[in-house]
Formats: C-alpha cells, sequence, structure tokens
C-alpha cells in the first residue's frame, strides 16, 4: 500500500464522513491512482505558504483557526474510539494464547496489535490536552497557544513506522484467521466503535480497523497545513507549526519514498535491505561514552554518529561501525553503581528547570532561550553518562561493541528485536557503507535524542512520590528466582529506576514490597519481571508499560495486576503530589540496625524487615546445600560492609548480597537480630517460657509456647514465626547441610531470646536454646504475615491491566 495514495486519497473525500468512505469501510485503496501526478503537489510544497487574502481580517482568520482546531478534536475523538474498538479483543486473544486451543499465538497476538496500546496513549494524551486548552478558551483564540501539543505529537510520530512495516503482517494474519477459525470471524465481525463525534455507535471489520493509524497518519500534514494557513504570522503558534509541519512531512515523505520497499535500501542481484528498528544509545570505546544513533537493518546493525542540521541545511549522520547479524551473540548485565559525579548534574539540571519555570512567565523570551539551551545540553550530558544497562555484542569475527541503555524495558526490546533476526537465516550482503549511511536520514523512526527538555510541559504528568507495593507473580512455568525492576519516564534528577528483592526458588513468587520513586514529569511506569541465573545472564520473563493518570492515582493504594508476557505480577501504586527538593538536599536513608524493629518495619511499610527477608531468601536461594550454614562464619570485614550498605544504600545492599559468599549473607542476618536493642521474644516473657519447659506433655506445653507468642507485637511476632519457618526448611536439607534443628536453636537462641537481667550465663543459655527448640519442633506454627495490617477501605478497587 502507497501512502501517497491515502494523502490523495483523502484530499479528494475529505468532505465524505469516515465511515461511509469506501476506503476506510474497506482498508483497500485503488491501485490505479496516478501517483506522481497527484501526490507530488502536496508532499513537495515548500514552506512558503500562500499569503492570507487581504479581505480576511485577523480577528475572521482567528475564528476560522478555532474552527479548525475544534474539527481536530471531534477527529481525534472519532480515531480514539476507533483504537479502543480495535484493543477491545485484545485482552481475551492474550488470554486464549496460553490455553491449549488458541484463537491466536502469542506471537500473532503481538504481530495483530503492534505498536496500537503506544497510539491510543500518544493521541489520548494529545487530545486531553487540545480539548483542555480549547475549554479554557472564551474568546476568539488570539492567545490560544497549541503549537507546543502539535509539535510534541509529532516529535513521536516515529511510532507510526513500526506500525506501518508491521501493518502488511498484520492484516494477513487477520485475514487467515478470518477465513479458517470461525471463532476470530465471530469476533472480527462483532467490532463496535462508539464514535463520540456522531453519540453513535459504528461497525467495523477488523482489517478496516486496522487501516486507520494508515489513514491518520496521512492527516496529519494536512492538518497542519490547514492550521498553520489560519494562523497569523506574528502569533507564538506560528513558529512551532512550522516546525512540526516541516517534521510532519519530513516522516511522511521518507515513509512514501519507501512505502512500496517497507524501509528498504537496494542491494546487488535485486537483495532489499530493510530497516527494523533505530534509536538513541551510548556506545562505549576505550572506556568513552559518546551518543550514538544505531540502526537496525535485516542483516547488519550499523552505528552512526547523529550531526544535527544547521540553518538550511538537512540533517546528516557519519559511519561509526557495523556488526553483521549473521552469529553475533548477545549478553547484558547492569553497572548497579551509578557515578556519583551525576549528582551534580542532576542538581544542576533541577535549578535550570526552575530557573526556567520562573522565566516562562516574563517577557524576556532570549533569557528563556538561552535557559532552555542549558538545560538541553545538561540533559544530554546526563543522557549520556548516566545509563546503567549495558548490551554487549560479540561478532564470529572478533569484533566485540558495548552499548548503554538508559532503562531494562530498552534494552530488551533492542535484544528481542536483534535475537529475533538472528535467529533467521541471515545472509550478510557488504553493504555500501557511504550509502547506506546517507540512506538512515530518509529511513529513520527516531527524530531525536529523547530530551524531555525538549518536550513541552504536560499538565497530566506526575510530580511527587509514586509508591509501588510490589506483591506477587504467578505464571511461570517452572520454579525460578526471580526480581520486578520498576522504570519512570520524566526528567532524570531522582533515580528512575528501583528493583525488587529476589525472590526464592518458588514457582509463585512473593516480595510484599515498597518501593518509592520520587518523580517529575512522570507519564508512563515500565515493569520488567526477570529470573536470576548464578553464572548466567539473568533471563527477562516478561515486561509492560503501565500509563500513569494523576486522576486515576490517589494517597490511597490501587491494587493492579499487569500482564507481562506469560507473567502476572500483582502490585499496588499510590501517589502524594507535591512539590520536590533538590537532589542534593534529598534525606539520607535511616539506619536499621542496632535501631528498634518496630521503627525500621515502620519505615518500610511491612511487618518483617527486608534486611531479614533479603538474607533469608538468598539462603534459601544457594545456601541450604552449604555444609555448616549459619554455624560457619563469613569475612568479618565483608560482613560489616554489607552491613554498612543496609545502614546507607538499600539498593545497592541488595545487589550487593548476589555476589558475596552465602556465609557473608547469614552472618549479616544474625549480626542484625543480635544487634537489636529488644530480642524478638520479649524479656519479660523470659521467666514464663522457662516453666513451660517443666510440661511434661509435649502438645500442651507447644500450646502454652503458642499462646505466650500470641502475645508479643506484631513486629516481633511475625519475623520470628517467618524465621523459624526458614529454619526449618534449613533443617530440612540437614543431610546435606549437616544442621539439625537442634544445632540451629543453638545458634539463634542467644539472639531470639534474652533474659530481663543476667545472673546465671549457662543456664539462662540452656533456657534460651530449649525454647527456640522447642518452637521448630512444632508442626503447625502460624504463618508469618509480612505486610503491614490496614484498614480494607483504605484500598481502592482491583484492576486487571
Amino acid at each position: 500500500m502507497d501512502l501517497y495514495q491515502e494523502a490523495v486519497l483523502y484530499l479528494e473525500t475529505q468532505d465524505v464522513p469516515v465511515e461511509t468512505g469506501a476506503a476506510m469501510e474497506t482498508g483497500v485503496l485503488e491501485e490505479d491512482v496516478p501517483l506522481e501526478e497527484l501526490v507530488s503537489p502536496l508532499l513537495s510544497q515548500s514552506m512558503d505558504f500562500p499569503a492570507i487574502p487581504k479581505s480576511c481580517s485577523p480577528e475572521e482568520m482567528l475564528e476560522r483557526r478555532l474552527v479548525v482546531l475544534k474539527g481536530i478534536v471531534e477527529c481525534e475523538e472519532v480515531y480514539l474510539s476507533e483504537l479502543e474498538a480495535l484493543l477491545m479483543p485484545m485482552k481475551a486473544l492474550r488470554a486464549s494464547a496460553g490455553t491449549s486451543q488458541p484463537v491466536l499465538s502469542s506471537q500473532q497476538v503481538q504481530t495483530v496489535f503492534y505498536q496500537v496500546p503506544e497510539l491510543r496513549d500518544l493521541h489520548q494524551s494529545f487530545y486531553s490536552a487540545l480539548k483542555g486548552r480549547l475549554s479554557e478558551t472564551s474568546h476568539m483564540g488570539s492567545e490560544l497557544a497549541v503549537g507546543d501539543l502539535f509539535l510534541k505529537l509529532v516529535n513521536q510520530i516515529g511510532l507510526y513506522g513500526g506500525f506501518i512495516e508491521n501493518y502488511e503482517e498484520a492484516v494477513a494474519i487477520v485475514g487467515k484467521c478470518t477465513q479458517s477459525d470461525p471463532r476470530f470471524r465471530t469476533l472480527a465481525e462483532r467490532m463496535m466503535s462508539n464514535n463520540t463525534a456522531d453519540k453513535a455507535r459504528a461497525k467495523y471489520t477488523f482489517e478496516a480497523l486496522l487501516y486507520k493509524p494508515l489513514d491518520r497518519v496521512t492527516r496529519t500534514t494536512l492538518v497542519l497545513h490547514d492550521l498553520l494557513k489560519t494562523t497569523p504570522a506574528d502569533h507564538t503558534d506560528h513558529v512551532a507549526l512550522q516546525e512540526a509541519l516541516r517534521l510532519s512531512r519530513g516522516f511522511l515523505s521518507g515513509v512514501n519514498e519507501s512505502s512500496q520497499s517497507k524501509r528498504e535500501v537496494m542491494l546487488s542481484h535485486g537483495l532489499r535491505r530493510q530497516l527494523m528498528r533505530d534509536g538513541f544509545v551510548v556506545d562505549v570505546s576505550e572506556g568513552e561514552r559518546s551518543l550514538r544513533h544505531l540502526f537496525l537493518y535485516t542483516d547488519l546493525l550499523l552505528c552512526t554518529r547523529f550531526k544535527q542540521a544547521t540553518r538550511g541545511k538537512q540533517d546528516q549522520y557519519r559511519f561509526c561501525w557495523y556488526l553483521p547479524l549473521a552469529g553475533l551473540k548477545l549478553g547484558w548485565s547492569s553497572d548497579h553503581e551509578p557515578d556519583t559525579r551525576l549528582q551534580a548534574t542532576r542538581t544542576k539540571m533541577f535549578l535550570l528547570r526552575q530557573q526556567l519555570q520562573q522565566q516562562a512567565g516574563s517577557r524576556g523570551l532570549m533569557v528563556a532561550a538561552r535557559t532552555r539551551k542549558k538545560l538541553e545540553q545538561t540533559e544530554l550530558m546526563l543522557l549520556t553518562q548516566s545509563p546503567l544497562f549495558r548490551l554487549e555484542l560479540h561478532s564470529p569475527s572478533g569484533k566485540s561493541h558495548t552499548l548503554l541503555l538508559p532503562s531494562l524495558y530498552e534494552l530488551e526490546e533492542w535484544r528481542e528485536a536483534v535475537h529475533k533476526l538472528t535467529t533467521q537465516n541471515i545472509e550478510t550482503v557488504p553493504p555500501d557503507l557511504l550509502t547506506l549511511t546517507c540512506t538512515c536520514v530518509k529511513l529513520r523512526m527516531t527524530q531525536q535524542p529523547p530530551l524531555q527538555s525538549s518536550n513541552p510541559e504536560n499538565e497530566a504528568s506526575l510530580c511527587g512520590t509514586l509508591s509501588v507495593a510490589v506483591h506477587s507473580a504467578c505464571g511461570l512455568q517452572q520454579p525460578a528466582c526471580v526480581y520486578v525492576c520498576l522504570e519512570v519516564d520524566g526528567y532524570e534528577f531522582y533515580d528512575k529506576q528501583a528493583q525488587t528483592h529476589s525472590s526464592v526458588h518458588s514457582i509463585n513468587p512473593q516480595w510484599d514490597q515498597e518501593l518509592s520513586l520520587q518523580v517529575d514529569g512522570a507519564q508512563n511506569l515500565r515493569v520488567v519481571c526477570v529470573s536470576q541465573s548464578d553464572g548466567h545472564e539473568d533471563a527477562v520473563l516478561g515486561k509492560t508499560a503501565l500509563r500513569l493518570e494523576s486522576k486515576s492515582l490517589s494517597k490511597r493504594w490501587r491494587r493492579q495486576t499487569l500482564q507481562l508476557g506469560p507473567v502476572e505480577v500483582t502490585l499496588s501504586l499510590r501517589y502524594s503530589p507535591h512539590p520536590l527538593e533538590p537532589p542534593s538536599s534529598t534525606a539520607p536513608q535511616l539506619p536499621i540496625f542496632c535501631v528498634p524493629i518496630e521503627t525500621v518495619a515502620q519505615q518500610e511499610g511491612a511487618l518483617v524487615p527486608l534486611v531479614v527477608r533479603c538474607c533469608v531468601e538468598e539462603v534459601e536461594r544457594r545456601g541450604l546445600a552449604e555444609v555448616g550454614i549459619y554455624r560457619i562464619s563469613g569475612s568479618a570485614s565483608e560482613i560489616n560492609t554489607l552491613r554498612a550498605a543496609f545502614d546507607s544504600n538499600l539498593r545497592e545492599a541488595v545487589t550487593r548480597l548476589r555476589s558475596l559468599e552465602v556465609n557473608v549473607v547469614s552472618g549479616v542476618l544474625k549480626l542484625y537480630l543480635r544487634e537489636l536493642p529488644e530480642s524478638l521474644i520479649p524479656s519479660e516473657l523470659f521467666h514464663s517460657l522457662a516453666r513451660t519447659l517443666d510440661i511434661q506433655d509435649m502438645n500442651t506445653r507447644l500450646v502454652s509456647m503458642l499462646s505466650l507468642l500470641q502475645s508479643c507485637p506484631d513486629t516481633k511476632r511475625c519475623t520470628f514465626l517467618y524465621l523459624m519457618h526458614h529454619l526449618q526448611r534449613v533443617s530440612e536439607r540437614q543431610h546435606v547441610n549437616k544442621m539439625t534443628l537442634l544445632n540451629l536453636a543453638t545458634v539463634f537462641g542467644p539472639s531470639l531470646l534474652r533474659p530481663p537481667v543476667a545472673v546465671n550465663i549457662s543456664q539462662e543459655v540452656v533456657v534460651q536454646v530449649q525454647v527456640v527448640y522447642c518452637y521448630l519442633q512444632c508442626n503447625n506454627l502460624p504463618e508469618a504475615q509480612i505486610s503491614m495490617p490496614h484498614d480494607p477501605e483504605e484500598d481502592e478497587e482491583t484492576t486487571h491491566t
């Protein structure tokens, strides 16, 4: 399908309602449209637009402008309704993919709906912002500014590139399944759209709905052209709309020039090289970091240096390196520890943005422009220096390159795209590097580096504290040690990522861990589920992105279940809006060692402190077969280093656990319990528990001991029970680790139960050991509650995404 023809078709039928146009109903265009004769004039127009007739007064022009804008809003309503109708069956088809008789496979579902949720979110944001601006306008529009909204929309128009590349394959799947599967045919025939413009419901075929984004991307240039014609040259929007139109034309022209070849470059012997993905990454060479534009073709990766256009010239790319995909090996890792020098850069960014906000209301446009330029340069520096996720590329020829990406989500998207191609039978044709590099300007889908400072302010974005409580996951095919990584967008004044600790080896992992992120300008939350592996590369099990909307978030927890590929992750969200402090003045983490356990639990929002859960889960992950676990001590210096990490940087401590000897981890747990100001079992119960040891009947003794345990404070009781269940699991492997229940009671007894006043140490130690030993022998110990108890009214409704 040729997008030149689509533009012409729209010009010829723009007065025809969308639902009645033949092309809109069938998704098929006429094949005999005279291509060059009809379309070239549209896309070759210069930036010198015809002057507005002198007979048209400024008031009349602004009135026409307002009519155009209202028409755009109505069209967006219809388009959003169509996208919602297209997405409606996605959830059911995705659920069916995991059954024994799927309607579509998971891969087919991904292909059919590729980029559609992202397009829906993009236009929903644009529509809400534009409608809000219009609703606030009570005059002819002389001061109504919307250019920033159109410029932001066009800056993200590259999303359509992926949809266009995927369109024919999606339509082929829909056509084939409609013919072969009556279940799919029934589903496809019942697709309805709430046409909010006409207050009616419209019926579509699946293919017709898939056509809608193709129709919409051609309209962008035409709509901008109409809007600019009704915008006076001295209007504040004029420059922004000119730039938006230039970018839109460039994108549409690039798509149309390669529409028949699907973003392909002709090679010798009739072969074609197709562009699959592109974007900005950080290239590491000899320790130096450089921002590069990476292009993924069907048979190779091309790394280029972007040279932005100066006035009167076109953007250019300079060749850096390339790697054939045949035999290419990929590996990824995380540096974990960010560069502490970045704190100064983040603080500078924060202060520059504050200055820019203060200057926004003044008339000093030149001053504001200089501040914005400084802010963009500082963010560009941060974009180059802050990425932590490493993608290693190793070619059979011996050439290797390291790329850094700012998020695990983005890294996985690149890895998936490359892996999909490398699993095919690739024949690399030696590239003409000069021609290929020059062609990138026309083929690219990403126009600019992803700078937040270059985007207009969005009132719907979040500023404050976003808290995410990660509860559990299900859907794993086999037991694994799993962690969840959270990532937010917006300004990088603060850490944009947070990660749970790794779960124990389980098919239904549980964390009940609360993570907090300071956000400014955040609009999206990305969730990645990762399986941890010893000595091997971690495996991403699934990922998803969640749109953050302040109207749907509040200070009360809202529970949600997210689908991450085959895995379902349950979490809760809450959001507290508030002004943010400069990054350098953020409060340091409060210590946890030698602090009452109730205080630590209150800080973390859990009944069992994270240090206990992290150490227990790490021991269960790789220490159950360790001979003398908990009896043999680890290195004292490493134990003290890990202790300091837990006191100062919880994220760093959780990361360190993985690389340390397991006896160091067990030593930190023992140290934490030993240094508690009060033992888990309160001292006032010492003598009562000592007397229960005189009860001869074991069952009666345990009933009495459990009754005494119920009188303990919630945090101490739950942590004690959590630890008892863990030690019972350790003892189940005593044939390997040589640690019986009595051995474990001997190690932990003196830390878990202390006398009010030390009198006879030898006798008191016997009581301490025997009491813990009795609890460990109990087969019906209550389960430990980890999460803080709360009022059910504090939770909002549960949603499934």
